[in-house]
């Protein structure tokens, strides 16, 4: 066994992980699975730390472990083309401009009805108002705050 070998311990301290998410991702296989000492320790090496220290930081921007996966895959094969890759942060960066619209739409919504409060008793609340009109007539928009897949 390597003396540079890390416990699964020494591996999420090193890329800011937890332990049961180091092995969350081996699970579903996004991390190779390590080597095994006699006494049956997990123990990672360089390349276990550059791949979690991947994941993470993909994590930390928002992609999905799916699109993480398929670019996991796609690095694998350096002298391929990046253009799937491309591709899949291209989407990842449509639909976050849509969150934050998405976003944007609804702070919108809460200002207006945070704004139009008079602040007299619950019974003339505009925020109970407005929130007890599922017509959505009292918003600026009918669909405000609603995922595309929803709307």
């Amino acid at each position: 066994m390597d003396d540079k070998a890390l416990s699964i311990g020494v591996l999420a301290r090193e890329t800011g992980c937890k332990v049961q998410t180091v092995r969350y991702y081996e699970q579903v296989g996004l991390m190779p699975a390590p080597l095994r000492t006699s006494g049956n320790q997990r123990r990672y090496g360089p390349a276990h730390i550059a791949r979690l220290g991947f994941i993470r930081h993909a994590r930390e921007l928002g992609f999905p472990l799916d699109q993480i996966r398929e670019m996991l895959a796609l690095s694998d094969d350096p002298a391929r083309s990046c253009a799937d890759v491309d591709r899949i942060a291209s989407e990842h960066l449509a639909a976050v401009e849509a969150r934050i619209a998405r976003l944007n739409a609804l702070k919108t919504e809460l200002e207006r009805m945070v704004q139009g409060c008079r602040h007299g008793q619950v019974g003339d609340c505009r925020v109970i108002e407005v929130l007890s009109d599922y017509t959505h007539d009292h918003c600026l928009t009918p669909d405000h705050g609603k995922p595309e897949s929803r709307a």
